[in-house]
């Protein structure tokens, strides 16, 4: 399976959650593909301090860097939009983690199941 981590998978493994580090050495063991967006490396970076930097790069190294692309673009803003319709608030950051998804046929790794309830993605939690 394929799999795009978000945020807060990605910070919860940094914290050392038990949980979250157990999930990570499933994908691996179980052949799965992880990804991940430049939103997802800015939203945790943007959080830690820079002795904790090298922590997030080690983490980063063995996952794949996708950029989607003006379409997925569009579609992450239909879903803001269609959330919108019905009273719900869908981040940027979450419609654009969940269309980089979308365009690689992949589930979202997060423990955020609410937000990506809002759009028509596959969740995988931990």
């Amino acid at each position: 399976m394929r799999l795009v981590l978000d945020s807060s998978f990605v910070i919860d493994h940094l914290r050392g959650q038990t949980a979250a580090l157990a999930r990570w050495g499933r994908v691996f063991e179980d052949g799965e593909e992880p990804f991940v967006t430049e939103i997802v490396v800015c939203e945790v970076r943007a959080g830690l301090r820079a002795v904790d930097e090298p922590e997030l790069v080690a983490l980063l190294r063995p996952v794949e860097f996708v950029q989607p692309g003006p379409d997925h673009a569009m579609t992450a803003g239909r879903w803001r939009y269609e959330a919108h319709l019905k009273g719900r608030t869908l981040s940027l950051a979450d419609a654009l983690i969940a269309s980089a998804a979308d365009s690689l046929n992949a589930a979202v790794l997060t423990r955020n199941v609410r937000d990506f309830a809002l759009t028509p993605v596959r969740v995988e939690t931990y």
